[in-house]
């Protein structure tokens, strides 16, 4: 990906989970990154283990605040602006919805009305979530064009961002400016400490000796590993530069139809990885969370190209090892750095 090679990058939600990642990854292909992100959300967090400030332009701040947030942005001279700042939790949304509707939907405001003041910005990337579309449980996937929605405040706050993002297309990034939308499945890979997250609350209950609890073993998610998504992000941010509106719409990044597995599929497969997993089914009462949830990714396969190079039995196997290299003690930041070195060699399945 020769295109990335010395673009002024500015990424906000960098200290997070896939924000982590991908700021790895752009070190990697040679682009000059800011970094724009509250502190890491979890002790431990993938941001400090694999050193992701060493080489970037690291900046604490919150996109609710506009102000900080375009100085930040002015500063860095960006080219491009790829905005994946939220607040990421179902579960918690129904605890803060307040907070979760001013960070996901005035958040993603405040970046785009910074991003459309600004000369240097060329290209800017919204970072959604596959839940934004309204989930009617239907079995066949959701593609780009289907409604957004949202049962809980989360997925109603990622389709609010949706609509955030297409105004502001439509209103002002014509000619000099694009902007475009990416809906992923339910990403997993090393690094992730999230509460309330499947492969997260299996690897604490798997290093303290507990049972891990399954709240919704039924539940069908698009699961892929935290690269699939990425790699369409970056494809799509270079055609968005060069190509402009073209390009500038919302585009699906999941998994293979045969990768959308139930919940209870994912423990058992990992139980196969790590002998001392030992799962239940809660008994606990729980808020509302989908059945169902699956993407239609022909548009990303047709028009960019894009396709997974990880089935989910490999997906797994990547994320288990990181977290038992970390367990370890291995230096994280050249384990990291090897897996997207050895994903970038894979063939698309």
């Amino acid at each position: 990906m020769k295109f990335w090679q010395g673009k002024k990058v500015f990424v906000t939600g960098h200290t997070g989970f896939k924000g982590s990642w991908l700021s790895i990854w752009l070190q990697l292909l040679g682009s000059d990154v800011t970094g724009y992100s509250l502190t890491p959300p979890t002790d431990p967090n993938m941001f400090d283990l694999v050193k992701v400030a060493d080489g970037i332009n690291d900046i604490r701040g919150d996109i609710r605040d506009l102000e900080s947030l375009k100085k930040a942005l002015t500063d860095s001279q960006a080219e491009i602006v790829i905005h994946m700042a939220a607040q990421p939790l179902v579960r918690d949304s129904y605890k803060f919805p307040v907070e979760t509707y001013s960070t996901n939907v005035m958040g993603t405001v405040h970046v785009l009305e910074a991003a459309r003041l600004m000369e240097s910005v060329r290209a800017v990337l919204n970072v959604t979530s596959d839940k934004c579309y309204e989930n009617t449980e239907m079995t066949t996937g959701y593609c780009e064009s289907d409604p957004m929605g949202g049962h809980d405040p989360y997925s109603s706050s990622k389709g609010c961002a949706e609509l955030v993002t297409n105004a502001y297309r439509n209103s002002y990034f014509k000619d000099d400016k694009a902007v475009a939308s990416a809906r992923a499945g339910n990403v997993i890979g090393g690094g992730d400490w999230a509460t309330d997250r499947l492969v997260p609350d299996i690897v604490r209950a798997v290093k303290d000796g507990r049972t891990v609890y399954l709240r919704n073993p039924q539940a069908i998610r698009p699961w892929q590993h935290v690269l699939e998504p990425l790699s369409g992000y970056l494809m799509l941010i270079e055609r968005l530069y060069i190509d402009g509106r073209s390009f500038a719409e919302g585009w699906n990044f999941g998994p293979s139809a045969e990768d959308a597995r139930p919940v209870k599929w994912i423990a058992k497969e990992i139980a196969t990885l790590w002998d001392e997993l030992k799962w239940e089914k809660s008994n606990v009462s729980n808020p509302h969370e989908a059945q169902y949830l699956k993407l239609d990714c022909t548009k990303a396969q047709n028009r960019l190209e894009w396709a997974p190079r990880l089935n989910l039995s490999e997906a797994l196997k990547w994320t288990v090892t990181w977290y038992k290299d970390q367990i370890a003690g291995e230096e994280m930041r050249s384990i990291t750095e090897k897996q997207i070195k050895n994903y970038t060699e894979l063939p698309k399945i």
